[in-house]
């Protein structure tokens, strides 16, 4: 059996998961702030507040999940990532610290601080953008290995245009994904007049969305080309992408099927999620981390069972959540807080 096929599959999915989820979660940081400084927070602020509380405790799930597979596959990973990524992970936990302690105020002061909402929107997006950074090393180029360890060059990454490309993609992919979201969640709880705002917000990012996308592609092939030859030969993926696209800017637009939009826009990113991934193998990090660096057989087999378990077990209780708060008719539309 190809362990190490289905243990970069499982591992993916997580990783997918994690960018919807969480995509979610930090673009509605950011819209709850936008409601408040506009003076909108009456009419947004509900609809988000509902979202999050059940939800935010299980976000980094997906996460948590991927990164310690990930480590546990393919152990190089920890030495080469461990050191180039000290200074973005860094900054990530200190984001993810701020968003914690936000969670905790919102939870226990009944006060509305503009401050708190300022923070928790902004990590929202600084945090995704920290992270990109490791897709950025990832494809090679910005590390070399010496005698005495692992070098970053810090210089060329600051000021590389396929880095700073997939830092707004992942910002405005955020921003993207969250509003679909919220766009159909409103509609669910029946508020009228924030599913009209938040449509517009969809839409609005929706041209920015596709043009950082193809700064994405340019920049790829400037800085790795065997990397975006290959990925040519996954046009479909990608077609397919946009096809979806266009069909929940569709529905939306026509204000129509908010449901089926949010579907369409996660199998938009689901498409060219793993274009991208299928694209890169047999690389993780060009060029010293390929598959077939995997753990020993045993320890494949036995990571790769727990993983699927895992993901047997996440998708089920999920669901499970859903269906208790989020599509709740009553919760949904703010009856029982």
């Amino acid at each position: 059996m190809n362990y190490e096929i289905i243990g970069i599959t499982a591992l993916w999915t997580f990783l997918y998961g994690y960018v919807i989820v969480a995509s979610v979660d930090f673009g509605a940081g950011f819209y709850n702030f936008y409601a408040k400084a506009t003076g909108k927070s009456n009419i947004i602020t509900p609809i988000i507040t509902r979202y999050l509380n059940p939800v935010w405790e299980v976000t980094n799930v997906f996460f948590v999940f991927f990164f310690v597979g990930i480590v546990g596959f393919y152990p190089d990973t920890a030495y080469y990532f461990g050191t180039t990524l000290l200074i973005p992970a860094s900054i990530a936990l200190i984001l993810m610290a701020i968003r914690g302690s936000y969670y905790a105020f919102n939870q226990y002061s009944k006060d509305s601080n503009i401050v708190w909402a300022f923070l928790y929107g902004g990590t929202g997006l600084l945090i995704p953008a920290s992270l990109s950074v490791t897709l950025v090393i990832s494809e090679g180029g910005f590390i070399k290995e010496k005698a005495g360890g692992i070098d970053l060059n810090l210089m060329e990454l600051l000021f590389s245009q396929y880095a700073w490309s997939v830092v707004f993609l992942a910002v405005i992919s955020v921003l993207y994904i969250s509003s679909s979201f919220l766009t159909f969640y409103a509609n669910r709880a029946r508020a009228f007049e924030a599913v009209e705002i938040i449509r517009k917000w969809f839409l609005i990012w929706t041209i920015p969305m596709l043009v950082s996308s193809q700064f994405v592609f340019l920049g790829l092939r400037s800085n790795n080309e065997a990397h975006f030859m290959n990925a040519q030969n996954y046009w479909y993926l990608f077609g397919l992408s946009l096809v979806f696209m266009w069909i929940a800017v569709y529905l939306i637009y026509k204000k129509r099927r908010y449901g089926m939009a949010f579907i369409m826009v996660m199998l938009q990113f689901l498409s060219a999620f793993f274009g991208y991934g299928i694209s890169k193998l047999p690389y993780i990090l060009y060029p010293y981390v390929r598959i077939e660096s995997v753990v020993n057989e045993s320890m494949a087999f036995w990571l790769t069972v727990v993983f699927i378990l895992g993901l047997l077990l996440l998708i089920p209780s999920l669901i499970i959540l859903m269906r208790m708060f989020l599509f709740d008719k009553d919760y949904v539309q703010g009856k029982e807080d």
